[in-house]
């Protein structure tokens, strides 16, 4: 029933988009690509506004739109579930006919149909944080989330000497970061833990409080368990919070994103440690990016932003502080 309604929401979007590229677009001014020597506007949709990890990318491009005399907008459904949301906003955003269009896709086959268009309306796409399952971006500015994962399994394997049982809350398996956070970890586990079971992953859309529940209910069922990764922002204070919840002690919990709650988590002493990306670094390079291929300059096919362990013994370096997302 919810590809259903998605397909429903395509179906229309194309409509909308047909119109656009007729004519119908709502306003000319200032939305436009730019021509006529108004600022180049680059629209930007996210996976998501709500955590702090997507502000900060915000930020980042703002200060490099700033830096280069462009224009974005940025915006993103109000849960990273919202699949039906992101496709209206990407459809609204084509149809103000950008001179690029910034996209980190919550469900690649729903955008697909919107990223054709994008294509025959000769909008460059430039893809960020998760990218698009697509070859159309022309560039995709990201985290190895599959390298970054197999970092937190290593810090997940060292702590519970390399046997026990952990367990999954990963925040989806329809985006490029869910599904490559997901197999970096439990690859890297079978490739180099041999002693460690890896449990089959449980999926929390990244929710804290969908999180915290999965986090109990695991914890209930298998009371071996040692650790437990969750796969981002919401997904890990969501196993903390279950963790506390459960009553359960002696956990080794580990996380990726570095919000506030986060970094006060691993200062008590109920996170081991995270993985932090540099999100202002992302957002600096999506524009970047967005700017090159709007000036028809070459770009590689991934930029990759990079990522940090952190935990109590180098949260303080000026490295780490640098890409702290509080």
């Amino acid at each position: 029933m919810r590809m259903k309604r998605i397909g429903a929401v395509v179906a229309a979007a194309a409509v909308a988009l047909t119109a656009a590229a007729c004519g119908g677009s709502p306003s000319s001014s200032g939305a436009q690509g730019g021509g006529g020597g108004q600022q180049p506007y680059i629209a930007i949709v996210s996976k998501g506004f709500q955590h702090q990890f997507w502000q900060a990318v915000q930020k980042g491009a703002e200060q490099e739109a700033a830096a280069q005399g462009a224009r974005i907008t940025f915006e993103g459904p109000a849960t990273e579930q919202d699949i039906e949301a992101q496709v209206t906003m990407l459809t609204n955003a084509l149809a103000r006919q950008p001179a690029a269009l910034g996209f980190a896709a919550l469900d690649s086959r729903a955008a697909a149909p919107l990223l054709q268009q994008a294509k025959s309306q000769n909008i460059p796409v430039v893809a960020f944080d998760s990218g698009v399952d697509s070859p159309i971006p022309a560039t995709t500015a990201s985290t190895d989330n599959k390298a970054a994962a197999a970092e937190a399994a290593k810090h997940m394997a060292e702590a519970l000497g390399g046997t026990g049982q952990v367990a999954m809350v990963v925040h989806d398996q329809t985006s490029r970061s869910g599904i490559d956070r997901r197999d970096g970890f439990m690859e890297w586990m079978q490739a180099n833990a041999p002693g460690i079971q890896v449990l089959p992953p449980q999926y929390g859309g990244g929710d804290q409080a969908k999180s915290a529940d999965i986090t109990k209910s695991i914890l209930a069922a298998n009371p071996e368990v040692k650790g437990v990764y969750g796969s981002n922002e919401g997904s890990a204070i969501g196993v903390v919070r279950g963790v506390q919840e459960s009553g359960k002690t002696g956990l080794t919990v580990i996380g990726f994103d570095s919000g506030s709650a986060q970094i006060e988590a691993i200062r008590g002493g109920t996170m081991l440690g995270a993985i932090t990306q540099n999100p202002v670094g992302m957002g600096k390079q999506l524009v970047d990016a967005s700017m090159k291929v709007i000036r028809g300059e070459s770009v590689p096919p991934v930029i990759d932003t990079g990522f940090f362990w952190y935990d109590k013994s180098n949260i303080d370096s000026p490295e780490i502080q640098a890409v702290l997302y509080q």
